[in-house]
């Protein structure tokens, strides 16, 4: 697993290899033949190692197994081209938050996010918005080892400060990433969810502050919501079944 991750960072010597894992160059050169049989690793013409299409193809599998996933797509295409903005759905794994899925939106400039790449989770609006409305012992997991590194003058840096963002969210429905990780961007992210009724993911739109400011991106959130509706009743979620008093006003 060492070998997969450091190869997916770029191309790697067997040297290099040897000295991180701690064992010698035959081992580690084993380990990749046997990967390269599976074509999860192969052997660039100067020699590194780095990831196989074998690789590639099991993750993308992976993922279009998410059903989340494959429900809301269509969804996302829609917001991404409805609004010229990019869409990102992310779901909780664990204690993680990834995206799976990403629409980009018209504009020349692309979004350096990732699909299958976890989010800052005390910045992310998405990850915000799947916390906000997660079981305590969830939220509790979730933010037992995180830390609150700061990115931008917006950023929140504390776990209380964390806390009470999530009250907020909670209390609206929505969540903002007010340029909290890059400061020229803002997002808008509202909650998912399943048949259960419990959230697990969340969709968001983000946009260059430049071209649309916090404020007027706010704008989009019942256009947002209406859609993270949609996407639950087709996973199968009762709007109205087992909502408290307070939800269901914010359905209508």
């Amino acid at each position: 697993m060492t070998i997969l991750i450091t190869c997916a960072e770029g191309p790697q010597r067997l040297s290099g290899l040897a000295q991180q894992l701690d064992v010698h160059r035959s081992t580690v050169l084993r380990l990749l033949q046997t990967m390269e049989a599976r074509h999860f690793v192969r052997r660039q013409d100067d020699g590194t190692w780095t990831i196989g299409l074998g690789l590639t193809s099991a993750a993308l599998s992976a993922l279009d197994r998410i059903e989340t996933r494959a429900v809301a797509n269509p969804w996302l295409r829609r917001l991404a081209r409805d609004l010229g903005h990019t869409i990102h759905l992310a779901e909780l794994f664990g204690s993680d938050v990834l995206y799976v899925d990403k629409v980009e939106g018209r504009g020349a400039v692309r979004m350096n996010s990732r699909v299958a790449a976890p989010v800052q989770i005390h910045t992310a609006a998405v990850a915000k918005a799947i916390l906000a409305f997660s079981t305590p012992d969830v939220v509790d997991s979730v933010l037992a080892d995180l830390t609150y590194q700061r990115f931008t003058s917006t950023t929140l840096t504390t776990q209380a400060s964390f806390r009470r963002e999530l009250d907020a969210v909670r209390a609206q429905g929505w969540a903002v990433d007010d340029g909290e990780f890059e400061d020229y961007i803002s997002c808008i992210a509202v909650p998912i969810r399943d048949h259960t009724g419990s959230v697990r993911a969340g969709i968001s739109i983000t946009a260059l502050r430049a071209i649309e400011p916090l404020e007027q991106l706010k704008l989009n959130i019942p256009r947002l919501t209406e859609t993270a509706r949609e996407i639950s009743s087709e996973l199968g979620w009762d709007a109205k079944k087992g909502l408290t008093d307070d939800e269901e006003l914010q359905l209508l």
